[in-house]
Order: C-alpha cells, then sequence, then structure tokens
C-alpha cells in the first residue's frame, strides 16, 4: 500500500476540507500513526498557525507540530517563482515532506488553496507535487455557478492533465452539487472517465456555506457588544430587520436566522431577543447591528441585564452593504467549527465509498522516479554512509566550488590533490570556505614511496622499472587511483581537465574489471522532465560487439535497479521488431537474445527505435504486446558515435540534467567528467561514485 495520497482541487473553496476530514477519519480508524501535510499553506494564520493545520491537527488530535507539517507560504511560492526558482519549491518541498513522512504510517497530503495571487501557477504546482512525491491524487472541485456540462468537462480535463503526466488519479468528487443535479452530474462523470477515476457527488449542504458569527466579527471588522462566548454559532439563513416588529416577526421562520438591523432599531433588537427565547419561534443564531450605532444606555442597560446566549455585535457598514458582505463571506472549517466538522465527516461518509479508496491504494504503485526526487534520493543515500572521494584536479574552480559544497553539506569527505598553497589562495579569491576540506600535494605525500612500490610490483612485468613507476604514480590521475586501490579513498572523480583516457586507464591497468566482467562501460542517468532513464553506452567503447552489447544492458539494467529505477531494456537501432535488415540491426538481435538467454527475468526489448522505446503511442503502434515499448528506463545504443550524440542532443534540447558518466565493471569506482562539466555535473558526479562506493 502506498504511504500517501494528495488531495488536489481545480480552484478556491472547492471544499476540498471535507474530504479531508472524512478521510483523516476513515485513515485513523485503519491504521496506528496517520500524519498530515500541507506543501503550501497560507499567509493568514490562525492560533499562530495555517487555519487548515490548526483544525486537523487539533479535531483530531494528531501528535504533529505544525511547523513540521508544511514546507512553504503562498507569499514564499510566490516569491521564489517570480525570481526564477522554480525548482526550488519542489526541493523545498520534497525534503520536508521527506523527513515529516519517516514518522508516519500514512500521510494525507493536503493540496493548495488557489486562494492567492499565486493561483495561475498552483495547478501547475499541484500537479508538480503529486508526480514528485509519487502519491496518487484525489481530485476535487465545486458545481456552484456552473452549467453541469461545464462543470464535467473541467473535471474530464483536470483528469487528463494529471495522468499526461504520469499521476493516477484514484477518483474525482464533484462537491456542492444541488440535490436534483447529484444523478446527473454522478452519471456523465463516470461515463466520460470510464477507467480513468471513479466520481463521486456530494449535495451543496447550506450550513457548510454560511459563516460564522466569528467569522462575520472578523471580515466586518466588527465590536462585540454582548455574548463573546457564542461565536462559534452557525448562520443559516440572514434577514434584514428594517420594517415594523410585527411584521419583521412573520419573516423569522427557520433555526440559526441571523438578524441584521440598524444599531438605533432596539424594537427589532428586543423582539428578536424575545423571539429567540420563545417557545413559539425558532433560535436566531445571533444579531448583526448596522451602521456603526450603539443602542442607547438605557436599551443597553436593559440588555446588561439579561442572560443572552447569542451574539450581539456593531458594525460600521451600512445595513445593505452588511447584508452584501455578509453575503460575499466565503465560510471556512474551523476547529472551533464542531458542527460544520461533523456535518462534513457525515456527508463523505453517506456519499463517499472510503473502503474502496483504500483497496485502491493497496494496489497502487508510484510510476518511475522524477529527476527531484532522484537527486534527493541520491544526497540522502550518500549522507548515510559517508564515504571518502579523491578528486586529482585540485586547480580547477568547478572542482573547487563543487568540492566546498560537497562538504560544507556533511555529504561526502573530499581530498584536492595538488600544490596546497596554490588551491587554498585560489578556494580563498573564489570566495569559497573549503574549511572541510583535505588537501595533499603528491610529491610530498608521506604515501609516495609505498604507492612507487605498490605500482612497481603490479605493472613490473609490463616492463616497468622503479624510476617509471616514481614518475608515472606523480601523475595525479594515477596517484588518486592509486588511492583508491589502497583504500586511502573510496573513489575518485577526475575528467574537468583530463580526457577520458587519462582519467581511466589507470583504473584499467590495476583497480580492473569485477570477476565475470568482460567490459567497463558507461551510464548517463538523464534527469528528464518527468522520468529518469539510463542510457548506455554513451562514453568509452566505440563499436561493441554482440557480446560486449549484450554485457553492456545487463550492466546497465544492473545499475538502473542499483539506483532506484525499475530496468526495462530497451536495446536501440533504426528498425524495430523484425523489420529491419542488416549487418547492424543483427548485431543489436543477437545482443537481446543472449541477454535472454543468460538474464530470462529482465525485461527487455529489441531491436527497438527510440520513438517506439519510450513513446506510449509509438510503442503500442509499433510493438503492441511488449512490455518495454513505450516504457524503458534503460536504453542501449549500438555505438559510441549514437550514444554519444543522443545524449548531448537529449541533454542540450531538452534542458535534461545528465548525470555521469558513472564507469560500471570496475571493482571500485573511478568516475569520468566531461571536459565541459559544470558544477553541478561535478557535484552529481562525485555524489554517484560515493553511492557505488557503499555497494563494493
Amino acid at each position: 500500500m502506498t504511504k500517501a495520497l494528495y488531495i488536489a482541487t481545480l480552484e478556491s473553496h472547492s471544499g476540498k476540507s471535507l474530504v479531508v476530514l472524512g478521510l483523516m477519519k476513515l485513515l485513523l480508524g485503519k491504521m496506528a500513526k496517520v500524519g498530515y501535510f500541507r506543501p503550501v499553506i497560507d499567509d493568514v494564520y490562525s492560533e499562530g498557525v495555517d487555519n487548515h493545520l490548526h483544525t486537523v491537527i487539533s479535531h483530531f488530535n494528531l501528535d504533529i507540530v505544525p511547523q513540521d507539517a508544511f514546507a512553504l507560504t503562498q507569499s514564499q511560492v510566490i516569491d521564489m517563482y517570480n525570481n526564477g526558482r522554480k525548482g526550488d519549491i519542489l526541493d523545498e518541498i520534497i525534503a520536508k515532506y521527506k523527513d515529516f513522512e519517516k514518522r508516519f504510517d500514512f500521510v494525507l497530503v493536503e493540496g493548495s488553496d488557489f486562494s492567492s495571487d499565486s493561483s495561475v501557477i498552483e495547478f501547475d504546482l499541484n500537479t508538480a507535487i503529486a508526480k514528485n512525491l509519487g502519491t496518487p491524487v484525489i481530485l476535487v472541485d465545486n458545481s456552484v455557478g456552473k452549467k453541469l456540462e461545464e462543470f464535467c468537462g473541467n473535471l474530464e480535463s483536470a483528469v487528463n492533465s494529471y495522468i499526461q503526466k504520469g499521476i493516477e488519479v484514484l477518483a474525482v468528487i464533484a462537491n456542492k452539487v444541488r440535490p436534483e443535479n447529484m444523478e446527473v452530474v454522478n452519471k456523465n462523470l463516470n461515463d466520460e472517465l470510464k477507467e480513468k477515476a471513479t466520481a463521486y457527488t456530494l449535495p451543496r449542504v447550506v450550513n457548510l456555506s454560511h459563516p460564522t458569527l466569528k467569522e462575520i466579527l472578523e471580515e466586518l471588522n466588527g465590536e462585540v457588544l454582548f455574548g463573546d462566548t457564542y461565536l462559534d454559532n452557525q448562520t443559516g439563513r440572514f434577514g434584514v430587520g428594517a420594517m415594523q416588529l410585527h411584521h419583521y416577526l412573520n419573516h423569522v421562520e427557520d433555526n440559526n436566522t441571523l438578524v441584521i438591523t440598524p444599531g438605533d432599531r432596539a424594537d427589532i433588537l428586543l423582539g428578536a431577543l424575545q423571539a429567540h427565547w420563545s417557545e413559539n419561534y425558532p433560535s436566531i443564531s445571533g444579531i448583526v447591528l448596522t451602521g456603526g450605532l450603539i443602542p442607547e444606555p438605557s436599551i443597553m442597560r436593559l440588555l446588561e441585564g439579561f442572560k443572552i446566549n447569542t451574539p450581539i455585535i456593531s458594525v460600521k457598514l451600512g445595513t445593505f452593504n452588511t447584508a452584501n458582505a455578509i453575503g460575499n463571506i466565503k465560510s471556512k472549517i474551523y476547529a472551533e467549527s464542531k458542527q460544520k466538522i461533523n456535518t462534513s465527516i457525515s456527508l463523505f461518509d453517506t456519499y463517499i465509498d472510503g473502503e474502496s479508496l483504500l483497496e485502491r491504494l493497496k494496489t497502487y504503485t508510484p510510476k518511475g522516479t522524477t529527476p527531484r526526487m532522484f537527486q534527493y534520493n541520491l544526497l540522502q543515500r550518500a549522507k548515510q554512509d559517508k564515504k571518502h572521494i579523491v578528486l586529482p584536479e585540485g586547480k580547477d574552480s568547478r572542482i573547487l566550488e563543487a568540492a566546498c559544497q560537497l562538504t560544507n553539506l556533511g555529504i561526502v569527505e573530499i581530498t584536492l590533490l595538488g600544490n596546497v598553497d596554490y588551491i587554498e589562495k585560489k578556494i580563498m579569491s573564489l570566495g569559497l570556505d573549503g574549511s572541510n576540506l583535505n588537501y595533499l600535494n603528491p610529491e610530498t605525500s608521506s604515501k609516495l614511496d609505498e604507492y612507487v612500490e605498490t605500482f612497481y610490483e603490479l605493472r613490473k612485468h609490463k616492463g616497468v622499472n622503479m624510476d617509471m613507476a616514481r614518475d608515472t604514480i606523480l601523475d595525479v590521475s594515477y596517484f588518486g587511483t592509486m588511492m583508491v586501490y589502497k583504500g586511502d579513498a573510496d573513489g575518485m572523480v577526475s575528467g574537468a581537465v583530463h580526457t577520458t583516457q587519462h582519467t581511466i586507464r589507470p583504473a584499467l591497468q590495476f583497480v580492473k574489471t569485477k570477476p565475470g566482467i568482460g567490459v567497463v562501460s558507461s551510464v548517463f542517468f538523464m534527469c528528464l522532465e518527468n522520468r529518469v532513464s539510463a542510457f548506455a553506452d554513451c562514453a568509452i567503447n566505440p563499436n561493441p560487439t554482440a557480446e560486449q552489447l549484450a554485457e553492456i544492458a545487463i550492466s546497465t539494467a544492473a545499475s538502473a535497479e542499483a539506483f532506484g529505477i525499475t530496468a526495462k531494456i530497451a536495446m536501440l537501432s533504426y528498425s524495430s521488431g523484425s523489420s529491419g535488415k542488416g549487418a547492424e540491426v543483427d548485431k543489436v538481435r543477437q545482443a537481446t537474445e543472449l541477454v535472454k538467454q543468460s538474464h530470462p527475468h529482465l525485461q527487455i526489448e529489441g531491436p527497438i527505435q527510440y520513438d517506439a522505446a519510450v513513446d506510449p503511442l509509438v510503442g503500442k503502434s509499433k510493438l503492441p504486446n511488449s512490455d518495454v515499448a513505450g516504457q524503458a528506463s534503460v536504453l542501449i545504443f549500438p555505438d559510441l558515435n549514437t550514444g554519444n550524440n543522443t545524449y548531448k542532443a537529449v541533454q542540450r534540447e531538452t534542458g535534461a540534467l545528465a548525470i555521469g558518466p558513472m564507469l560500471q565493471g570496475l571493482n571500485k569506482p573511478v568516475n569520468d567528467l566531461s571536459r565541459g562539466c559544470t558544477v553541478e555535473d561535478v557535484f552529481n558526479t562525485v555524489i554517484v561514485t560515493a553511492i557505488q562506493a557503499q555497494n563494493v
């Protein structure tokens, strides 16, 4: 069963609080520890916290500190969005949520409210949050002021948008539907949505939309004259007392009527109170005196002698404007609104099949991992078992900046190779904090003689003598690789300045490959908009044989699984299925069969074209019976020319982040950077290397 469920809406005042309350009661009856989380909260606070948080936490007595249960405020989101920091919004939410999630069996996540200037971005933000948290969604919308056809069409479009982004919609809830329209709305939605999602319909309930006296007081900036302990009274219909009393009393017909009358109409004020106390009239919820007029002293003295059990408040607006203002108040559910809370839960239990929703949750599995969640998981895994990585290119500014970031965040231990004085001065000139870094000059290292001796013993059969060994080990790539070989470092990352050959040659000479591995290959983790794919081989082998291609596929599938990506392998070629002919496509076909024979548990398809591998519609049309077509997560290229150009084209044209290349098959991790790498590339490659080292 998934650990979370996301409640999202299409607009403000949808009534999703009702759904949250009903689901929370249902979940607490099934599980011991249920959490409640809001990625983005309002800037309006009630008793120091967002009203939604306060209501749910206090009503259900949840063991949650409110500040732990949200990530950002709406104003923070708007500010970050306007400053081009969209990615940081998701990073903040993911980090806060993942830390919160660890404490609970299940987390109910409530999306944002569409109640501020950020509403223009909130739909996309909510889909992005749900996608990155890997949660299924319940969509809620209200039908107030909409034609039924428009209302149903909007919900269907929203469901399709979520599905297109790879998000499963468990249910849609059509809220605030007129009772006479419920059946037709429910039928239309279920007919349109079919297998996409289950539709439920909730009726419009008057007392959920009417404000309390407390809300009226706050909205109209009023003053309480009497009955301040009854401000949570729920209003029903309201009427203006402007006629003579004996006529007005004929209009007090329903319980919880709100009386609105000018402050100098003592007759209406006293008559309404007497009607409230009389067994022959319904009770009233409160009295609003308008025009900023306070009853005369004699009337106030009279009132002070009564035990008044309904609020009397004074507001400055005129009677007409007061009535309009009260009619426009969008009522909320507060922790003190026990009547509304109980009504909401009762409606949920009556009209929504909660048990069916829980059954759907049991079978839900997230579809892959998003780039930001992938990066977050990498960071957390690296922190769990801190490793020591050596960076031979200590003079490079990109290396220095990434190294400072990594060590100051406590992710890895890093040793920089080179002239120590030069490196320290360069770090200072860049304005970086290098206080957590290690520095080592190979020429003055106490390990130099030991490394020279070791290298000599390993390579003397190749004609290497001691002088040659010393000269070779003084090369930073060899020195760094020897640190890894001897266990003085857990991994090495180089290539920002040096060529790929210069970086990996030492590893091939004495770190060598794992048992049973005949070819060292590379993999890039391509962080695309909504998925992470593994591309191989894009850096090492120019023209692999069928046997080598099969081994690259097996190694890459293992790497993908090790980094949390479910491996579905596409063996790429210029044709799909059995249609193509020629030496190159035959090589791919043979490699595919070799993988199937040696690793029958792997999901693999080949030969297959790139579009058929990643596009569900194209995949279904070209290979309708394939479990991989349209869903491939591991893409194996037939040669280096194709692989290297494709990864760079995808990276440049889509803005995808390419993490790697990560070398596969070595006994210990040594990874190569591109000479055009960025600080972010160095940062990510070091983290990947550290995780590889955890599994050595």
